[in-house]
């Protein structure tokens, strides 16, 4: 076949030119603006583990700095705080609020899909990147995690940047290596927002520019060595200070045993998330087979990771081999071959570890496979319309026309009462606009006849590649969402025998209650998901209960006076186990709270000598336990220890249906 260059458009842009590509590429960007925007208060907090920290963030320089969950920085989130930092700025220049939280989500968002498509435009077509970014757009987890406040909507919105910086790079030779240490610094950055996740398109990344770049081979890889040291640089830095700073005047790194920014990164979110070796979090020692369901390639194509990511995974699949046969023996700089070990590279190599990881998953991860799909589906179909007068290039389109129909119907077929007639619609369009394809080349028709069929034919097409992610995406705008599990598409929806997620809402572990009585129950996973509380609206998510979200709700109007009246002269108003238990308290009342064994509960921090030192103090109020006078996630350890002694020691007091003890008063 050609190569891409011989038929690349030679469009020369010039300023304050109104095109018609530009017009079509404003009219995507507001489209996803508009979608992720929309009605977008109903998500309220989201995850509160997060939206706590952005608050601390917000109010406080150090717990902002650190990532710190509450402002008299105790502890830290599990994770660097990259993304807290940027909500956190919104949050101090517009005020702590649901919108200044989620709004520059939202934005990230509308931004990864523009670098998708000047990504993808750049090499092949304007047509090319406005389906490369609709993709994107349209992927039901994508709509999710630009709407949430998770690390991921920074993470995939600098990988996107990093992506263009290397194609930039491959297209130049003067400024090549400036574009590598840009995309290393972005690759850096992402390191900040979701740690070793970040690092899994390196390989994609270097190949590329090693194998295409236009510089002599010494060169490229000078630039490549250029790239990394910027990289270590971008994410390094922060990692240094928060090692080299005394622990006495830092928050506790949350996550690790040790206090130690090191263990936390290649420890639970580094090689444990490989090999299931997470002992202490969630998933509560070596192997997890509770996340994610069964290793292997199917793990992608069945259960809920299914109906948020995979609707057009096969036809990407197909169209890696369709780029690879394309660039076939071309120079080494070819454009189609560089492309392919970029995107391809990104979605096989994620893919893989997503598919063999043994530790924690959850479905929402599967948002950084969403923009290799729409680039390399964008850039395949470019090269296959344009060759679809000979046979072999239609019969290929057309297979992966029909690929994605049958695959779509079941997938819509998992949700036989949602828009049953959907699914029929899809298969359908799919099988006429294949059929129109493969025949209409052989009918002899003039050229204005073929091209308003040829137009219809390409309609058909996006019907049958979109419909059923779009149809996702406006259920999963429609729909609140919160807490820690959040799931895309309807509450009906299972994906492939898998299980949705329970109600999202705030509380203690499973069998107890939240602060202010929100009662939990079980999601799909056997992990707790809470009902909503007093007034509480509903949500989707899973393990609302234990894991957090929704659980402001239930807080009730006597605790928060409490909290916010017994707050004056002490570092922390209050202590309650776990930061999914401190979370609802905390936004509630806009005091510090203390989460005693961070995340869930299982950190050393504090010892319970540590605490009655606290206490005796004067730093500590109230210790709040759950509605029916129990603790809410205690679970072995420091906390459990911490537990006991405060209801051996101090009297007990009722706060509207919350148990909550008074540490100045002992019993």
């Amino acid at each position: 076949m050609a190569t891409l260059t011989e038929s690349r458009p030679r469009v020369v842009a010039r300023p304050l030119t109104l095109s018609r590509d530009k017009i079509l590429y404003g009219g995507l960007l507001v489209l996803t603006a508009i979608a992720y925007l929309w009605g977008l208060s109903k998500n309220g907090y989201a995850n509160e583990y997060y939206a706590a920290a952005v608050q601390a963030g917000s109010t406080s320089w150090k717990a902002w700095f650190f990532g710190a969950f509450d402002s008299a920085s105790f502890i830290t989130v599990d994770k660097t705080p990259g993304s807290l930092w940027v909500m956190g700025l919104s949050g101090r220049i517009f005020g702590f609020n649901s919108w200044s939280m989620l709004v520059p989500q939202a934005l990230m968002g509308v931004a990864s899909v523009g670098f998708v498509y000047v990504s993808v435009r750049r090499w092949f077509s304007a047509n090319a990147g406005l389906l490369a970014g609709g993709v994107l757009a349209l992927t039901p987890v994508a709509v999710l995690m630009f709407r949430f406040n998770n690390p991921d909507a920074l993470l995939i919105m600098l990988l996107c940047a990093g992506a263009w910086a290397v194609t930039r790079a491959i297209d130049s030779e003067k400024h090549a290596a400036r574009w590598m240490m840009l995309a290393g610094a972005l690759v850096g950055f992402g390191f900040l927002a979701k740690m070793l996740q970040a690092f899994l398109i390196l390989p994609a990344f270097g190949l590329a520019y090693l194998v295409a770049g236009r510089s002599a081979l010494g060169k490229r890889i000078v630039h490549s060595g250029l790239a990394v040291v910027a990289m270590i640089v971008s994410a390094g830095w922060w990692i240094a200070i928060v090692e080299l700073v005394p622990a006495s005047a830092r928050p506790w790194v949350g996550g690790s045993s040790t206090n130690s920014i090191l263990e936390l990164t290649l420890g639970y979110n580094g090689l444990g998330r490989l090999n299931g070796n997470e002992t202490g979090s969630v998933g509560g020692g070596t192997g997890n087979p509770g996340w994610g369901g069964a290793t292997g390639v199917q793990r992608l194509f069945g259960g809920e990771f299914a109906s948020q990511v995979a609707w057009l995974l096969p036809a990407a699949l197909l169209a890696i081999v369709v780029l690879i046969v394309a660039a076939g023996k071309a120079p080494r700089t070819d454009r189609i071959r560089a492309f392919t070990i970029l995107w391809g590279g990104w979605l096989v190599v994620t893919g893989l570890v997503f598919s063999f990881m043994q530790g924690i998953i959850h479905s929402y991860y599967m948002i950084a496979l969403a923009p290799a799909i729409g680039a390399v589906i964008g850039a395949a179909m470019m090269v296959l319309w344009r060759r679809r007068t000979k046979w072999l290039p239609r019969a290929t389109l057309a297979g992966g026309i029909l690929l994605t129909a049958g695959w779509s119907f079941a997938l819509l077929n998992e949700t036989p009462t949602w828009n049953p007639w959907l699914r029929w619609v899809v298969l359908v369009a799919g099988v006429i606009s294949a059929g129109a394809l493969l025949m209409v080349p052989e009918l002899g028709l003039n050229r204005a006849t073929a091209r308003r069929v040829g137009l219809a034919t390409g309609a058909l097409l996006i019907v049958t590649a979109l419909a059923g992610p779009a149809a996702y995406s406006v259920s999963t705008i429609a729909t609140a969402h919160a807490g820690a599990l959040p799931t895309a598409g309807p509450s009906v929806a299972g994906g492939m025998g898998g299980m949705r997620g329970g109600r999202g809402g705030g509380g203690g572990p499973d069998g107890q209650a939240a602060p202010g009585g929100a009662t939990t129950g079980r999601n799909g996973m056997g992990m707790p998901g809470a009902t909503t509380g007093q007034g509480a609206a509903p949500t989707r998510g899973g393990g609302g209960g234990f894991l957090g979200g929704g659980g402001i709700s239930s807080v009730s109007s006597e605790l928060i006076a409490l909290l916010q009246q017994g707050s004056t002269g002490y570092t922390w108003a209050a202590a309650a186990v776990t930061a999914n238990g401190a979370a609802p308290l905390q936004i509630a009342a806009e005091v510090p709270i203390m989460a005693i064994g961070g995340f869930n509960g299982t950190d050393p921090a504090p010892t319970l000598a540590e605490f009655k030192e606290l206490v005796a103090q004067g730093k500590v109020h109230y210790f709040v336990g759950s509605s029916r006078g129990g603790f809410g996630g205690a679970r072995g350890g420091a906390s459990s220890d911490i537990t006991t002694w405060v209801s051996q020691n101090f009297k007990a007091q009722t706060v509207g249906t919350t148990t909550v003890y008074d540490l100045t008063t002992s019993n």
